[in-house]
């Protein structure tokens, strides 16, 4: 059974950083593509970033410029670096995986909160 296991949430003030991991139980070779999303209560599941497996990088204009995406094939890991973070950008983050077989895997979700 293939795993997502995300980490490093946590609380954190406006303008600060976080960084979040998602490691996976499967070479990253298996993915089209992992990303990032985030819900916030009340509000629908939205994408934050993606990197397919040829490292291409989408971004929800609300994070370009401040958000990274980025991978480590090595670890079967992908991160997700927030930087300038704001109180808007609090929410559980969830890593999502594309696989070449046909199917999507989701990770437990991690709280990101960002206080002013």
């Amino acid at each position: 059974q293939v795993q997502l296991v995300e980490f490093g949430g946590g609380l954190v003030q406006a303008g600060e950083s976080l960084r979040l991991s998602c490691a996976a139980s499967v070479s990253i070779f298996s993915m089209n593509a992992m990303g990032w999303y985030r819900q916030a209560p009340g509000k629908q599941r939205e994408l934050v970033a993606t990197i397919t497996s040829a490292g291409t990088r989408n971004y929800a204009d609300s994070v370009k410029g401040r958000f990274t995406i980025s991978r480590d094939n090595a670890k079967n890991t992908v991160y997700l670096q927030m930087d300038s973070l704001k109180p808007e950008d609090t929410a559980v983050y969830y890593c999502n995986a594309d696989m070449v077989l046909g199917y999507d895997i989701w990770g437990q979700g991690t709280q990101v909160t960002v206080s002013s």
